[in-house]
């Protein structure tokens, strides 16, 4: 699964810098969200691997520390970015005459620039708080990586500031951004139902239906894991549905957005004919 995810990834990067004709925001972003679940899975993933085929499966106190800022870092920005992400579907879709204004270059680089603010940010929050605590209990994670709530379980003494901050940061990152995105995707959807043509409404749909898909997944899973009450917490759940937005969702996003987009698809399909050629010669 983490070939794949690499291999995606890289792919649709690959793609959308070699082709002119896809740089615009979309793409800009599309490339965005690939590199970020390149290191979001990095971060994870491998020591997962390492671990599973090493008989110590142990992690020093500062590498949980850097595996933890690093996932939050990658983990928030990727969540911001989706609602950016469909920000700019509804300006295209709804407003295509002025679209390049709204979505200039400029205004392109300073949503990228504080979507991963706002996710370094997160992370310079929570990992401070966190280690702070004093870990009496024990010292087994059990969980794949170093996660806030896993950790927290940990602790002797009682984490409540650290759930509240969980909690708000949770509220303000994926709540406000799940509601942004939802917020676009109902003028989308209300400017779609308009067009008279068939085949336009056909196109329009197709081009919004990959993202949805991944928001759903995404949102989903980093909400059930944050939000839950400390009542609720259960170590396997946790560890189930923290798989889905850390390894099967950026592995699926170059895989639903190059089968989804004709525009990726053919680009894909060209650069390989390019290559095939370049060998025969």
């Amino acid at each position: 699964m983490y070939v794949i995810t690499l291999a995606g990834n890289l792919l649709l990067i690959i793609v959308v810098k070699t082709n002119p004709w896809l740089h615009t925001p979309m793409y800009f972003f599309l490339s965005n969200l690939s590199f970020i679940d390149i290191c979001f899975s990095s971060t994870i993933v491998p020591i997962i691997l390492i671990n599973t085929l090493s008989q110590n499966k142990r992690i020093s106190l500062l590498g949980c520390a850097f595996q933890m800022y690093f996932s939050l870092t990658f983990g928030a920005t990727d969540c911001i970015l989706l609602s950016v992400m469909a920000y700019d579907r509804f300006a295209a879709i709804s407003q295509p005459l002025h679209y390049h204004i709204v979505m200039n270059k400029k205004v392109c680089v300073c949503l990228a620039l504080t979507t991963w603010s706002v996710g370094i940010i997160n992370a310079l929050i929570h990992v401070p708080l966190t280690f702070q605590l004093p870990f009496c209990r024990s010292r087994n994670v059990n969980h794949f990586f170093c996660e806030v709530p896993s950790l927290l379980r940990l602790s002797c003494k009682d984490p409540q500031l650290n759930e509240v901050a969980m909690y708000v940061a949770a509220g303000i990152i994926a709540m406000c951004s799940f509601f942004l995105t939802l917020v676009s995707y109902i003028h989308i959807i209300s400017t779609i139902l308009k067009i008279r043509s068939a085949q336009g409404r056909e196109k329009a749909f197709s081009t919004c239906a990959s993202h949805i898909t991944v928001v759903a997944l995404y949102y989903g899973t980093i909400m059930f894991v944050y939000l839950q009450p400390r009542s609720a917490y259960s170590p396997e759940t946790d560890k189930t549905v923290s798989v889905l937005y850390t390894v099967v969702t950026p592995m699926l996003n170059p895989i639903i957005y190059s089968i989804r987009n004709k525009e990726v698809k053919n680009s894909v399909l060209k650069n390989l004919k390019i290559n095939s050629k370049l060998q025969k010669t």
